[in-house]
């Protein structure tokens, strides 16, 4: 299997203005394939938040490349890269993040329209993943009207719309608790294989580990354990 997500020795430092510098991550390297969910884990402050959002193009590390369907995104001018996250990453975020005046289906209409899906292909596509991922009865309800779970499913169909090659999920069970968080996870999992996307899963919750297929421990900046 090919692989989807490359980050070769990426490092970010931020400078405090007294020439003080603090390393956030130190050459982190990773692959993850296609088809695979990693999990990533780590006490408070040692560096996860960065780790993903240099990994999703929403931050640039100081050094080291980064490469997602063998395209080197390190570098790319600000509009490219505005360009291929619509088309190439799909973000799932701890608190569902969902416009609360969008029913279930417009929140996936929305991305098609700002990844330019034309407007069949993005009806086809919405009705398809909100059968899939078991909504069908709540498309037409709005966040308020729906559980926990039921939000966080919406996430992962919304992150999927674009079809992109790899998915970046930030606590997704967070605000859920066990059995609905495992629920989410395993939805993930499912989706992530049979579509062969890569993905990776920032958690706390060690409980949802066995559902990934590896877990990478952070700490001080550094990978310093792959299970």
């Amino acid at each position: 299997m090919s692989n989807k997500l490359v980050l070769d020795n990426i490092s970010k430092t931020y400078n405090d203005g007294d020439s003080l510098a603090t390393t956030v991550l130190d050459q982190v390297s990773i692959q993850v394939k296609a088809g695979e969910l990693v999990a990533v884990v780590g006490p408070s402050g040692s560096g996860k938040s960065t780790f993903l959002s240099i990994a999703g193009a929403l931050l640039s590390p100081t050094s080291g490349k980064i490469l997602i369907d063998d395209i080197e995104i390190s570098n790319l001018p600000a509009n490219k890269l505005n360009e291929f996250r619509l088309s190439k990453i799909g973000f799932i975020f701890q608190m569902s993040n969902l416009i609360p005046y969008l029913t279930v289906k417009d929140q996936l209409l929305l991305i098609a329209e700002l990844a330019g899906i034309k407007n069949k292909i993005a009806e086809k596509k919405a009705n398809e993943l909100i059968e899939q991922l078991g909504l069908s009865k709540r498309m037409r309800n709005y966040p308020e009207n729906l559980s926990g779970g039921e939000r966080q499913r919406v996430a992962i169909a919304r992150a999927l719309m674009n079809d992109p090659e790899v998915i970046f999920a930030d606590e997704p069970t967070a605000s859920l608790d066990s059995e609905r968080g495992r629920s989410v996870v395993e939805m993930l999992s499912k989706e992530v294989k049979q579509r062969q996307k890569a993905a990776i899963m920032v958690t706390h919750d060690k409980r949802m580990l066995d559902l990934c297929d590896r877990v990478v421990y952070i700490e001080n900046g550094k990978l310093t354990e792959q299970i």
